[in-house]
């Protein structure tokens, strides 16, 4: 069984990132902490045991962290955050990928080992979900393309991740939650003696 993680990003412009946080930190600050939450996110998916593929937000960078010969890269396509990921599962499930994963690039408590047991849940149920404690999810796993997942929901809202669980539900999906762990918006959301640490 084909394995794949796909990782959202944003191109690391300064402006152009983390506005909410730009708005009380500055943009010079709030575009360090990204570039921190990317190296972080790059060291907990660099081994996973899974082909790994990068979305960029606005264009393709062949000269940043992300090594060509570890991570396949890619543009975002669709309108809103849901038909962006719809069309990412979509691509890899026509290459015959089953277990796929997709984060992001917000979540500094995030570690290789969660991103291991999302793997193997997705041997036993259909779906993995990392509830974020904004109310969406750090993490989404299937292990079969779920295209009505990403349809009818509020993107960015306090509800995404029961209104994900209630709907798999409708679909009789068996469901796995994980943890549920901080994604980075606002100043509030950080812990930065963590954020040192682990970057």
């Amino acid at each position: 069984m084909k394995s794949a993680l796909i990782i959202f990003v944003r191109n690391p412009i300064l402006g152009k990132v983390k506005s909410r946080l730009a708005a009380t930190v500055g943009e010079e600050k709030a575009l360090d902490i990204y570039k921190k939450l990317l190296s972080h996110t790059h060291a907990i998916s660099k081994n996973v045991a899974a082909d790994k593929f990068i979305f960029y937000e606005d264009f393709l960078n062949e000269y940043d962290i992300w090594e060509t010969n570890i991570y396949k890269k890619n543009l975002q396509q669709g309108e809103d955050l849901g038909q962006r990921m719809k069309h990412a599962f979509e691509k890899l499930s026509s290459k015959g990928y089953e277990k796929t994963l997709i984060i992001g690039s917000d979540c500094y408590e995030l570690t290789t080992g969660i991103l291991n047991d999302a793997y193997e849940a997705l041997s036993m149920f259909d779906l993995v979900i990392g509830p974020a404690s904004d109310g969406g999810y750090y993490l989404l796993g299937m292990a079969k393309f779920i295209p009505e997942l990403f349809d009818n929901k509020v993107w960015s809202s306090d509800s995404v991740y029961s209104d994900t669980i209630k709907q798999a539900g409708l679909l009789n999906y068996t469901v796995r939650s994980l943890i549920t762990l901080n994604d980075v918006d606002v100043k509030s959301d950080i812990d930065f003696d963590k954020l040192d640490q682990i970057v």
